[in-house]
């Protein structure tokens, strides 16, 4: 839950906000006029295009690359790097030997030096990166001529040759610039199979193919992101034919089942939503309160219900299933505990039903994005839940302009979750030093423990220690809930049917340009 991703919830580049003319974005007369171009509806739009404040972070960038990238089934493959990197025997060093002849867009060509400012530059304080922490690890990185690049850890960090699926920039170009307000932010140079041509804010953005990307020319020549933050206008623009695909809540990807024109992909996910319950909330801070709207809540019927079974019961941000969950923290609604938890803690029930404590009523407001309909049916859901242990939550819809400068105060239907390691999607969450750090850990968690079990996990190599430390973690937070977390969801993406080559991966919480069946965009190869 790094960054303002997780707005569309969601590292990395899911494209916010705002309705499309009527008009084909693509500048045609509608979708499904050709193979080679693609418009394509998302719920959002990132704020930034620089990697350098966190574009892209998770891979699948179609404007830039890293030194390495991940497959379809989520292994480490070489991306700008030509081989996985050499390990050194004590972990702590990492050497990547750059793949001959890429270039940048604008012709130049890539250089480790390109890849010492990139990880310089993020982790430089002064730059407004709110995901700095994930590369924590790094101690140094120096260019070893024009083609290697080592980097140097503080302790030996298991998962690390991960983390640099980050993408690379050109010095050439940003390093000329501030990076939180020059215009490389909006005027992005990469090594992608794609360049920036046209971004209209808040209404779409338009991507054409690089006809000197290193991976070879894509098929796929114009792709448009349409931003549509309105579930139900984006379900309908695919469905008149101004849009080629788009992302859709389950109740309305259903919608088109039967359609033998479009095909719909699923992707199994690590994105969880989840009731952020703030500490200074004198309400959803209270420990009585946390424990007792989470034995309240009932989590199956939301993934029955509200997702079509498209989705599972979340019982912590780590899906049931993960290899790193802990088997036994399942729970069941259960309203007498509920109400027993309060009863014990001097929460009486009022006339109304309501309770209250020394003259404060148990009540807070939570908040949604509006237009995000499966939020606001998790949203609608949990409160009629709580209201029969007697907490009163008061369901407000708001724009994330709204949302942020409140979250502090007020509870919010959030999203989050990385695949891979734990730490990817825990540290951010819920390391105490973070709270406030943009989206990261919005609740303003702070449990000593977690914090111990997240240092723990980063900084062993012993499989059984980690393993441990995370089981701790996650007990925890079952007596301990600074969220209360509902559902794991899957990802729906509906298509024209008029490619081959499309998949979809195991996808973080983050969903949009960078996951979802056009995840290998430029792998795509036209129907004949």
């Amino acid at each position: 839950m790094t960054t303002r991703w997780i707005r569309g919830a969601a590292v990395a580049a899911a494209m916010v906000s705002g309705v499309a003319a009527c008009s084909a974005p693509g500048g045609g007369s509608g979708g499904g006029t050709s193979a080679d171009s693609v418009v394509i509806g998302v719920a959002s739009e990132p704020d930034s295009l620089s990697p350098l404040l966190g574009y892209g972070k998770d891979g699948n960038s179609k404007l830039f690359d890293g030194l390495l990238a991940r497959n379809a089934d989520l292994k480490l493959v070489p991306a700008l790097a030509k081989a996985l990197p050499e390990v050194g025997a004590d972990g702590l060093t990492y050497t990547y030997t750059l793949r001959d002849g890429v270039e940048f867009s604008d012709g130049e060509p890539l250089t480790a030096a390109d890849v010492v400012f990139t990880y310089e530059t993020v982790l430089d304080e002064k730059t407004n990166n709110t995901s700095r922490s994930e590369l924590d690890a790094i101690k140094d990185v120096r260019a070893d001529g024009d083609d290697k690049v080592v980097f140097t850890l503080k302790y030996p960090y298991a998962p690390f040759a991960d983390r640099t699926i980050l993408p690379v920039v050109p010095e050439h170009v940003a390093g000329d610039q501030d990076p939180n307000t020059g215009s490389f932010n909006t005027k992005p140079i990469g090594t992608g199979p794609y360049v920036l041509s046209a971004w209209s804010k808040g209404e779409k953005l338009t991507f054409k193919a690089n006809p000197h990307y290193w991976g070879g020319a894509p098929k796929v020549k114009t792709v448009t992101m349409a931003v549509i933050e309105d579930d139900d206008v984006r379900a309908t623009r695919l469905r008149s034919g101004d849009l080629d695909g788009a992302i859709l809540p389950p109740n309305l990807a259903a919608t088109f089942k039967n359609d033998s024109d479009r095909k719909t992909y699923g992707a199994k996910s690590y994105d969880f939503r989840t009731v952020t319950l703030p500490t200074q909330n004198k309400v959803a801070g209270d420990r009585a309160i946390r424990l007792a709207l989470d034995a309240a809540v009932d989590r199956e019927a939301m993934a029955e219900k509200i997702l079509d079974g498209a989705g599972r019961p979340a019982y912590g941000p780590l899906p049931v299933g993960d290899p790193w969950f802990t088997k036994g923290i399942e729970r069941p609604q259960d309203l007498d505990k509920a109400k027993q938890i309060l009863d014990r803690a001097g929460w009486k029930a009022g006339a109304d039903g309501v309770r209250a404590k020394s003259g404060r009523r148990a009540a807070f407001t939570l908040l949604y994005p509006s237009g995000d309909k499966v939020r606001q049916d998790h949203a609608l859901a949990y409160a009629s839940d709580v209201k029969k242990a007697g907490i009163d939550v008061k369901v407000e819809s708001a724009t994330w302009e709204v949302i942020e400068p409140r979250m502090k105060d007020d509870a919010v239907l959030a999203g989050g979750g990385s695949t891979g390691d734990p730490d990817f999607g825990l540290y951010t969450l819920l390391y105490s030093s973070l709270a406030g750090d943009g989206f990261n850990n919005m609740g303003r968690y702070d449990n000593p423990a977690v914090d111990n079990a997240l240092d723990t996990g980063r900084r062993s190599q012993d499989e059984a220690t980690r393993r441990a430390a995370y089981d701790t973690l996650q007990r925890e937070l079952v007596k301990d809930p600074g969220y209360t977390f509902l559902t794991h969801i899957d990802h729906l993406y509906v298509l024209a049917d008029r490619w081959t080559g499309l998949t979809t991966q195991l996808e973080p919480h983050e969903h949009g340009f960078a996951s979802g069946p056009w995840w290998n965009l430029e792998d795509w190869q036209p129907k004949r």
